[in-house]
Parts: structure tokens; sequence; C-alpha cells
């Protein structure tokens, strides 16, 4: 993980690994953002079986909507149907290789997985957060409640917004989490967002991983 935002900054954008290599990383790394509370009376909202996402040709050309936008860092992410607006910090690799997710004791941060294109770019972006933490619900809590058609909304250094439309939700067990078809490239500019999910053990923490599939349909 670079050592600053600044440093990102600053250091001119290298060429990034494959996804098909990132995604293996991930298929357990993303467990690191495993250990929410699970503490309360009510869990998290669990998504709904008809929020599935379409399954997808990897590789399809999507005709229409907005053109790809350049890279730039994503400072902010705001998704009116659940109440989010929170800032977003960088996010890397730990030195274990697992997804350095936002620190927990800050509820209302999500974190870009800087080893993803930046939001609005062509390819697949990532963003992160924890659902909850020891003092009750966090940023994503309500990430599981999202249905087809609501927006996300990713405010860019650049001054850019990227705005998003979900076309899917749904959760996936840790254990079989499916990289290709979550961090899969489809020939257009798409937003994953990702928090934890599922059944909750405090052996084990969540199981799962609740996870908005998003397009680009617009840019100001």
């Amino acid at each position: 993980m670079p050592s600053s935002q600044s440093a990102i900054e600053e250091e001119p954008r290298k060429k990034r690994a494959p996804w098909g290599v990132i995604a293996l990383v991930l298929l357990t790394g993303l467990a690191l953002i495993r250990n929410g509370s699970g503490e309360f009376t009510v869990g998290p909202p669990q998504p709904a079986s008809a929020a599935a996402a379409e399954r997808r040709v990897h590789g399809q050309i999507r005709a229409e909507g907005p053109a790809p936008l350049s890279f730039s860092l994503a400072q902010r992410i705001s998704i009116p149907a659940i109440q989010v607006d929170a800032p977003i910090q960088p996010v890397g690799l730990d030195a274990e290789g697992w997804v350095d997710a936002p620190p927990p004791q800050d509820p209302n941060l999500a974190g870009w997985f800087n080893g993803s294109v930046s939001p609005g770019e062509k390819g697949t972006s990532v963003v992160v957060g924890h659902v909850d933490n020891n003092a009750g619900p966090a940023v994503f809590y309500g990430l599981g409640s999202l249905s087809k058609g609501n927006h996300v909304e990713v405010t860019r250094k650049d001054g850019r917004t990227a705005i998003f439309e979900v076309y899917g939700i749904e959760v996936f067990e840790k254990e079989n989490f499916p990289g290709t078809r979550v961090y899969g490239e489809t020939g257009g500019a798409e937003l994953r967002v990702i928090t934890c999910g599922g059944g909750f053990t405090k052996e084990n923490g969540y199981d799962g991983n609740v996870v908005a599939f998003a397009r680009l349909v617009k840019t100001i």
C-alpha cells in the first residue's frame, strides 16, 4: 500500500497487474473485511434473490453509455438510496497480500482498491467498506438493501462525478467467491461496491461478501 495519498498522486501511473492475477488475490483477500462485530439484535440487510445481477459474457462490449473517463483518484461516494455519503481513501494490499480495508474505527469511511481502475475509467473499479464495527453500523451497513436502478455517485479529484446504476446486488460465500464474475472486465466502465454479509459467528466473523454490481451511466 502506498505510504500516503500524496505519493499516489505524484507517482506516474503504473501499468496494473491483469485482473486475472488480482482476482486470485482478492478471492481470499477480501476476507480481511470479514470481521465486523455482528453484535446487534438485527443484522445488516441481505440482498433479495430478485436483485441478482444478470450474467454477462466476459469481455462483452457495451455500445450504450457515456465514454469512460481518464484516471483520477476517487474522493467521495454517495448512495442516496441508503443514505451513504462518505469520503474515500486509497487502500492496497497488506504485507500478507490481503486487501487493506479502511480503519474500522471510522464508521463512515470507504476505500478504493488502488489495484483497480479509478471509478469512471474503462474497466472494473472496486470500492470496499465495513458493514459495522464494535460501536454499531458502518458505512455499507445497508448495501444489501439496494435495488436495481439505484445510483452510486463517485466524486473524483479531477472534479468530475461518475454516476453508476446498480444492475445487481448479491451475497457470495467467501469460500466460493466468484472472482472472475465479480472483477472481470465487461468492455465498459463498471463499479463494484463490497462489504461483509451472510451469516456471522464469533469465531469466524461474516461468512460472505455483499457485492453491488453497477455500470457507468452518466458523468458530470
